[in-house]
């Protein structure tokens, strides 16, 4: 039978030198009894797939806000895809895989209702702004929760990359910088099949040179880009595609931005107008009725004041709910059945 110390003791013999060991781990900030069968990278997964905020994933918008089909990339499936391609690369590399999956499961946990829409309004309208990897590590360590403290009390090193997946600082660890480029070229590819299927783009609107040199189908795109990506990092201390191959998904990236995620089209799908006025209007009413603050957050406004709270509150909710609640304190009860 395996057990926490026999798992840790083989890390040593089939991780890379430079992959980071369980038994290494600086630690939580709240010192508690390891487990016996799980290493604390494991605990740490657990914990993340069990948590509220990684359920609510399923009903928020990746990019497109409540599409006509079922095979549109939620915020759950973004994540999902994450974790596979991050595993990948950390199998092919010999890292630490329990670490990079963690990693992976928990870099969006902070995210906004209506995708980047929603972020975009509520650090327009929020004091201090409102950024989601900076949510996401707030997320697991204030609003979450166990059953014997706020927080869900994660490793330095998953908190590190989940703060760190965006951003200008590299995460410390190797697997969490796997997460940071794996998050980029999932969503690249994803939401280039996402903007084909909506009739948004068509494959040949996309830059043929970036295609040439990535690939032409999805499949093709992910492969070649882990191949890359593997090739280019194996027994170095940095994580990164080569130079041809990362600038080639940057500029993917960008033709996505221009045409896609600030497009008319797109704008006019997401309705960008209703998304802030719904947003908008649920945190005005919060900051006015802050005695109407449910739970935890209750909490945190006693702590951190009232606009922290509310802030908390409305990027947790989930697309269905900000609309429900919307309706709910907004809608005349008689136009609802109009």
């Amino acid at each position: 039978m395996n057990n926490r110390e026999s798992i840790e003791k083989r890390e040593y013999g089939f991780l890379s030198p430079l992959a980071c060991k369980a038994a290494e781990s600086k630690g939580r900030v709240h010192e508690e009894e390891q487990c016996e069968y799980r290493t604390d990278f494991q605990r740490d997964r657990d914990r993340i797939v069990h948590s509220k905020a990684f359920r609510r994933l399923i009903h928020k918008t990746q990019v497109f806000l409540a599409p006509e089909g079922d095979h549109y990339r939620t915020r759950l499936t973004h994540t999902l895809e994450v974790s596979q391609i991050s595993r990948t690369v950390a199998r092919i590399l010999a890292y630490n895989e329990d670490l990079t999956e963690a990693i992976a499961l928990g870099h969006d946990l902070g995210h906004t209702p209506f995708g980047h829409v929603g972020e975009k309004v509520l650090n327009n309208i929020h004091p201090g702004g409102f950024e989601h990897n900076v949510q996401s590590l707030r997320t697991v360590d204030v609003i979450e929760d166990t059953s014997k403290r706020r927080g869900l009390n994660l490793t330095y090193e998953v908190r590190d990359g989940i703060l760190n997946h965006r951003g200008p600082v590299t995460p410390m660890t190797l697997e969490g910088q796997i997460v940071k480029i794996c998050d980029r070229i999932a969503y690249v590819n994803h939401d280039i099949d996402d903007a084909i299927r909506s009739g948004v783009i068509t494959f040949e609107d996309l830059p043929q040179r970036e295609i040439e040199i990535i690939g032409s189908t999805h499949s093709e795109r992910i492969n070649n880009l882990i191949v890359d990506l593997c090739s280019n990092s194996e027994g170095k201390d940095v994580v990164s595609l080569s130079p041809v191959f990362a600038d080639s998904l940057d500029r993917l990236r960008s033709y996505l931005f221009e045409n896609v995620y600030n497009s008319t089209e797109v704008r006019g799908v997401s309705a960008l107008d209703k998304v802030e006025r719904i947003i908008n209007s649920l945190y005005r009413y919060y900051m006015e009725h802050s005695d109407e603050i449910p739970g935890v957050y209750k909490l945190i406004e006693e702590e951190e004041g009232t606009a922290v709270a509310v802030k908390d509150l409305v990027s947790g909710m989930t697309d269905r709910y900000a609309l429900n609640l919307y309706d709910k304190l907004f809608v005349p009860q008689g136009w609802r059945q109009l």
